[in-house]
């Protein structure tokens, strides 16, 4: 009686707390999706339903101690669900062969890639001897030379060309990157590169209000650009309508070196800022008239006027995944405001997160979504801490001061750990780089933002863009300033798979849950940071084409060689925390390499593969070509094995090496292309 006395008094606790809990529960279930290397049957979709609704029911029936319990576990099963649901929903075929050969689409999103080329996504995709029932949805294109630069890439625009595709490539490491996953969600089938002009064969589409939009973004990062040329004006364009093709690597550079690259997505900063500016200034309006501020709810208008803008932005910015997020928290805001609410809040931010999970139950695996919402839980839990507490920092006038502090260091805290395990990287000066560029955003960029879009109808947008070009290069001088100091960009390894859910759990289970066990989220933790101090690194890689090999050395990760396979080896660098680039990677190889007493041979090319004669059981060989001839009894990995099994990582276990494929974490899945072995 008293363990059934006391857990009824711990879950009564938990009265008016227990919907922070809704989107992690969801969260839990996708995560489990997604950790799965086997696809699930309908059988198990339908009796996961099956179960999750007779939990519903049977929680409105028995006591309230053990219906959030209950409720907990349908959710788990629902986000199952839902996962499952969004990855057959998103389904379309994808290329099974590398493809030459003529290339004609529709124009539906223009970028660029990690190299810098224009990039080009198409519909309506037409490719030469391929069946209606095997053509991709979508394929994505990389425009290289100079012939192709040329093209007006039209919104809408019909094009075509002649270029190579191939399927979406797997992960570069065995639990690394999955981009066969993320290809999938974004319905494409396809991607490749040409080198030859791409010309425009019909006009742009007319009538379709999502290339309407797309042309009307196009055209107002022309015109912005047309004011503010450079950096400045690609800066601009990333921010106001999503286009992020005119600014260069080198600045990205800075930015991400600097911690500012998050000043580029339309998130939540830019969303909220807009917002911000849009409600302040309704409010004020409306208050200059003595009759309307008496007799009107002019918080309510305002707040009304602050979401017209928030979706005029969603619709202008393109309506990427990290927008319409952000558009999420800012509607339950401002709906919030609407209906007297407390606008920020832990249960605010749970509704956007389980509007986010319910669409779009994919982001969850993104940094995006987890940056996003790390920061956004942090700042409310933080922000909501210090005003219970009534604490007083000071004069009022340092307020605006000490909230800014206090926001970035909290953001920055808070997001940190996922910026590491996902890029990598730690800006040591990024405190200092925020403090001096993000209050600018609030003042000076996005309130000319908001200027220039409503003086753009009357011709006068150009003073408004001026105001905004000066606080954009204000924020890239600090950038490149901050980049540019000894040791501002830090190197770490990645983590294991469980690291990032035990940081995150534990971290929600000290905010979410009342009581004194709410510690037991400082254990988990604990916990998640050990599990990544221990994690250690593959003794060998394999690239998935046989065309890289890295081998980790005392001075760390030595390459195979100084170039080609540049993501790859980028990649390994990455995951390894080693700040140096390929070249001096590939000055670490000094042959013969050994790993476990066996030697690492590379075979690069037809050529080296015919001057190699046989092998003996004590050699590793790496062809980057198909072997078709015997090669003794050595340990042998070409192309077309490495076609079945995907990128391999070798480690050292007691003396012995212990193999672990690319498949062997994927799995198969709806998303994964494998070839029969």
């Amino acid at each position: 009686m008293g363990l059934t006395r006391g857990l009824a008094q711990m879950m009564q606790q938990q009265r008016g707390h227990l919907y922070g809990w809704v989107p992690v529960c969801l969260a839990i279930g996708i995560g489990f999706y997604f950790a799965l290397r086997v696809e699930p049957s309908v059988i198990l979709l339908a009796g996961t339903a099956g179960a999750a609704t007779t939990s519903i029911i049977i929680a409105r029936i028995v006591p309230e101690t053990v219906a959030p319990v209950l409720m907990a576990f349908a959710l788990t099963l629902i986000g199952f669900d839902l996962a499952a649901w969004r990855a057959h929903d998103v389904g379309g075929p994808v290329l099974g062969w590398r493809y030459y050969g003529p290339i004609e689409g529709r124009i539906v999103a223009i970028d660029r890639s990690g190299s810098d080329a224009l990039r080009l996504t198409l519909d309506r995709v037409a490719l030469d001897r391929v069946s209606p029932s095997r053509m991709p949805l979508r394929v994505r294109i990389s425009l290289h030379g100079e012939q192709t630069q040329s093209i007006t890439a039209a919104p809408g625009l019909r094009v075509m060309t002649t270029g190579h595709l191939s399927p979406p490539s797997g992960p570069v490491e065995p639990g690394g990157f999955d981009f066969q996953r993320h290809a999938w969600f974004a319905r494409l089938g396809a991607v490749g590169y040409t080198r030859n002009p791409v010309l425009g064969v019909a006009d742009a589409a007319q009538g379709h209000a999502g290339l309407a939009v797309f042309r009307i973004r196009m055209s107002a990062s022309a015109r912005v650009q047309a004011a503010l040329p450079g950096d400045v004006g690609g800066f601009a364009t990333a921010i106001t309508t999503g286009d992020r093709s005119a600014i260069s690597q080198m600045a990205l550079f800075d930015l991400r070196a600097s911690n500012l690259a998050h000043l580029l997505a339309i998130s939540g900063l830019h969303m909220g800022l807009l917002s911000a500016v849009v409600f302040g200034a309704l409010r004020l309006a409306l208050s200059l008239v003595p009759w309307v501020a008496l007799r009107w709810p002019t918080r309510s208008i305002a707040a009304a006027g602050a979401l017209l803008a928030a979706s005029g932005y969603l619709a202008l910015s393109g309506g990427n995944v990290a927008t319409e997020r952000a558009f999420v928290m800012v509607a339950v805001a401002l709906g919030a405001l609407m209906l007297g609410r407390r606008a920020l809040s832990l249960r605010s931010v749970a509704i956007a997160a389980t509007l986010v999970l319910t669409l779009r139950p994919e982001a969850l695996m993104g940094p995006g979504f987890q940056m996003s919402f790390a920061a956004t839980t942090g700042l409310v839990a933080v922000f909501g801490w210090l005003r219970d507490a009534d604490l007083s920092f000071g004069p009022k006038w340092l307020a605006p001061a000490i909230a800014t502090f206090i926001s970035s260091a909290v953001a920055g805290l808070f997001t940190a750990p996922v910026g590491a395990a996902h890029f990598n990287t730690i800006a040591h000066y990024g405190l200092i780089a925020n403090l001096l560029s993000v209050p600018l955003m609030g003042v000076l960029v996005m309130p000319a933002a908001v200027a220039a879009l409503v003086l753009a109808p009357l011709g006068l947008d150009h003073l408004a863009l001026w105001i905004m070009g000066l606080g954009l290069r204000w924020i890239l001088m600090v950038a490149a300033f901050v980049a540019e100091i000894e040791g501002a960009q830090g190197y770490v390894k990645g983590p294991g798979s469980w690291t990032l859910p035990l940081l995150a759990m534990g971290f929600l289970w000290l905010l979410l849950w009342q009581g004194r066990l709410r510690f037991a989220g400082a254990a988990l933790i604990i916990l998640g940071f050990v599990q990544w101090q221990g994690a250690v690194r593959p003794a060998l890689l394999i690239a998935d084409t046989g065309g890289i090999v890295g081998m980790m050395t005392p001075q760390g990760r030595a390459l195979s060689k100084p170039k080609g396979a540049g993501f790859i080896a980028d990649n390994w660098l990455e995951n390894d925390g080693d700040g140096v680039d390929q070249p001096a990677a590939a000055a670490r190889w000094r042959a013969p390499m050994h790993i476990a007493g066996f030697e690492v041979i590379h075979l690069s090319g037809k050529g080296s593969v015919a001057a190699f004669g046989m092998c003996n059981s004590g050699q590793i060989v790496v062809s980057s070509v198909v072997l078709e001839k015997d090669m003794g009894a050595c340990m042998v990995f070409d192309p077309q094995l490495l076609r079945t099994t995907g990128s391999i990582a070798l480690r050292t276990v007691d003396g012995a090496l212990e193999m672990q494929t690319a498949r062997q974490i994927a799995g198969t899945r709806l998303w994964t292309g494998w070839a029969k072995d």
